[in-house]
């Protein structure tokens, strides 16, 4: 059967999961004016089971398995989240309207990775039954991080650049020579960003601190009795729940998207499956160099293709408080995690067993 016939099968499948079905729906329902209203407390303590679980998941894992079998695979996780941010620099930042500490911003955040994003891709390969490594999940940090610490240090060292350049523009000529040797050493003292604090702030995020948590306790603990008795039941329902939220979000983020440039709608549509596919292609160097399963090279994937919506933002707000908050949030909320799940599971789920038979 050949890609786009498995493809087809795939996207129908996924139209009548629940995962895809409660997120068409809550924009369905935010279109037509609806007043229901899911408290945010509620959604924290979802997110915060959904990534428990998977980092619980990871952590079980990774005790049982050879930690060598995962170094590739992470490897190829950092690398793309630092090649997401400088594409989106040096493509979306060079179109019309489209401002480059805004463009830079945007790509850290297609860079960083949505944890329910990545749960909907374990789920539908679970639906299906694909094999993959149970630690997979715990590549998310590996992707997130770096992809948040390049885009804050990236957005830093241009705008340090630019002040520095309109600085000297007001000087003449004899006060340039006279103050070059001072511009260039704090210049350089400029552009040297702090990436610990970085770190550290993506580190104390929502979605990191549970995944991290779920991790720690399923590495150093023995957490079995409890995941089996509460976190696996619960979590397919309670992905539901949050697809709705997310659905109900991604309508209403669309009017501030509206307000920035339209080259965030063409940026939002493509970088999802060209991120992807960049972790895909990397993914399978994994699967012959060092045995990563066809389907981890499926996960590995889903995540690129996804877009931070819960760690991210606050981060990108602290670290790059210039850039529009509508521009890199719309671009992800209301088109790129629609993008992400509707379509880039069931493509590279179909791209995987037209290629490795899955």
């Amino acid at each position: 059967m050949d890609f786009w016939s498995l493809f087809v099968m795939d996207f129908v499948q996924q139209l009548q999961s629940p995962t895809l079905a409660f997120l068409i729906g809550g924009m369905i329902i935010a279109a037509l004016g609806s007043e229901l209203v899911i408290p945010e407390s509620i959604c924290t303590i979802i997110v915060f089971m959904l990534l428990t679980k998977i980092g619980l998941t990871g952590g079980i894992a990774i005790r049982n398995s050879n930690l060598a079998d995962m170094v590739l695979p992470m490897i190829c996780a950092v690398v793309v989240g630092i090649l997401v941010v400088f594409i989106a620099r040096y493509t979306l930042a060079k179109l019309p309207k489209v401002k480059v500490v805004d463009a830079i911003a945007t790509g850290g955040l297609f860079g960083a990775v949505s944890g329910s994003t990545m749960a909907a891709g374990l789920t539908v390969l679970e639906e299906q039954k694909v094999p993959f490594e149970a630690w997979a999940g715990a590549l998310y940090p590996f992707m997130d991080i770096p992809a948040l610490v390049t885009a804050i240090v990236v957005a830093n060292i241009y705008l340090n650049k630019k002040k520095l350049k309109a600085a000297q523009a007001h000087l003449t000529e004899e006060e340039y020579l006279s103050k070059q040797e001072y511009l260039s050493n704090q210049g350089a003292a400029n552009n040297r960003v702090k990436i610990w604090p970085i770190i550290e702030e993506s580190l104390r995020g929502p979605a990191l601190s549970a995944m991290l948590l779920g991790l720690a306790l399923g590495i150093f603990t023995r957490p079995e009795s409890v995941y089996k008795g509460f976190y696996d039941p619960a979590f397919r329902g309670l992905l539901s729940i949050l697809m709705l939220v997310m659905g109900m979000e991604a309508w209403s983020r669309l009017g501030e998207l509206r307000k920035v440039a339209q080259w965030y709608v063409v940026y939002s549509v493509a970088a999802p499956f060209v991120h992807g596919l960049i972790a895909f292609g990397l993914g399978m160097i994994a699967h012959y160099v060092a045995g990563f399963s066809m389907g981890g090279v499926v996960i590995l994937a889903v995540i690129a293709s996804s877009s931070s919506d819960i760690s991210g933002p606050p981060t990108l707000r602290a670290g790059i408080p210039s850039a529009n908050p509508s521009a890199y949030i719309g671009a992800s909320t209301a088109i790129g995690t629609p993008i992400a799940i509707g379509l880039c599971i069931p493509f590279f789920v179909g791209l995987a067993q037209a290629i490795g038979g899955l």
